[in-house]
């Protein structure tokens, strides 16, 4: 296991987690950007639940590698459909933050 590797996924897992902790608590920031996109308010818990698990996978793929794998598979997916939710939505300018989530987990995979 290198470095850059360890570095890389420690990253992307406290990026989903501080994403999922977010939409637990309907920070506004979170919140709006749902609102705005149409996400209905019945999943957010849910895709709080995903981020979540996702960044504890990360964490646990790195004594578990494939864990990691599917976890880093699982976060790519999740992000790769906010791009497509915002892409959606029509809000052009707002696709860069999504895929400023999805490149960690997708440079976690990458490296593994």
């Amino acid at each position: 296991m290198s470095t850059p590797y360890v570095v890389v996924t420690l990253v992307a897992a406290a990026m989903a987690a501080f994403s999922a902790v977010a939409s637990f608590l309907n920070l506004g920031f979170a919140v709006a950007s749902l609102v705005e996109y149409g996400v209905p308010r019945s999943w957010w818990p849910w895709l709080g639940a995903a981020k979540a698990a996702g960044a504890v996978g990360l964490v646990v793929g790195l004594f578990v590698p494939v864990i990691g794998v599917l976890a880093a598979i699982g976060l790519v997916l999740y992000f790769a459909g906010a791009v497509i939710t915002v892409v959606r939505a029509g809000r052009y300018a707002h696709i860069p933050f999504p895929v400023l989530y999805l490149a960690p987990p997708a440079a976690s995979l990458v490296l593994a």
